[in-house]
């Protein structure tokens, strides 16, 4: 099994990315990947790794929320940072970016933990990693992901319109200086994890994304998840 990952990423973001990244760390990354995948179970499925691309073209990217890998248990990782399919039991950390939501703006808490909504709205759900073994977290950090995705916060760094970079927790926090324009807006905060509550809870991060895009003259981002029955 062999691929390349650039040819697997939307036309509109490999555009933007490509000449970013050193082409011979991509290709022993699209090695890494393709080997990983052959060898055994790895998230996200591979029809999923780039869904967050996929959603969110890079025109329409006016908010990135940073994660640091993929979940490792079955049938929770699609794609998307902290995000998990309908059905699948809600994680510790998301159900405190819920909690969050909802004393930050009244948002009733979602049924579901899919993030989908958010995606489509213009917020690349990004993890640092995009993939993971099975059972196995943080099992495929250092392997050249981190690069590929520095690359691609630096292309949504070049943009011309204001971009809000979302930071939660240690990992995510690092990135902080790939963002240089100074017409874009970076809110850090713990991760939301429950090991680390006093470090995110009242941070109150949605209200600030959408002050920040209304004073650049942007939408704001409808937050909801749950739609109506």
């Amino acid at each position: 099994m062999s691929f390349d990952l650039l040819e697997l990423l939307p036309d509109a973001w490999r555009e933007r990315v490509e000449p970013l990244l050193d082409p011979d760390a991509t290709r022993r990354l699209s090695d890494f990947v393709a080997a990983e995948y052959a060898a055994g179970t790895v998230y996200p499925p591979q029809s999923d790794l780039f869904s967050a691309f996929r959603l969110c073209a890079p025109d329409d990217a006016r908010v990135l929320i940073l994660g640091q890998d993929p979940y490792h248990g079955a049938g929770q990782a699609h794609g998307l940072s902290f995000s998990v399919r309908p059905g699948v039991r809600i994680p510790p950390s998301l159900r405190n970016v819920f909690k969050e939501l909802h004393d930050d703006l009244g948002v009733p808490v979602p049924k579901t933990g899919d993030l989908t909504p958010w995606a489509e709205r213009g917020v690349l759900l990004l993890n640092s990693v995009l993939t993971v073994r099975a059972g196995k977290a943080g099992s495929h950090a250092g392997k050249g992901w981190e690069e590929f995705t520095d690359a691609v916060i630096r292309a949504l760094d070049a943009k011309s319109d204001r971009v809000v970079f979302v930071l939660w927790g240690a990992y995510a926090r690092k990135k902080r200086d790939l963002v240089t324009g100074a017409r874009h807006v970076v809110f850090e905060a713990g991760h939301p994890s429950p090991m680390n509550p006093r470090g995110f809870l009242g941070s109150r991060p949605f209200s600030a994304v959408n002050k920040a895009l209304a004073d650049a003259g942007e939408p704001e981002i409808d937050w909801t998840l749950d739609r109506p029955e």
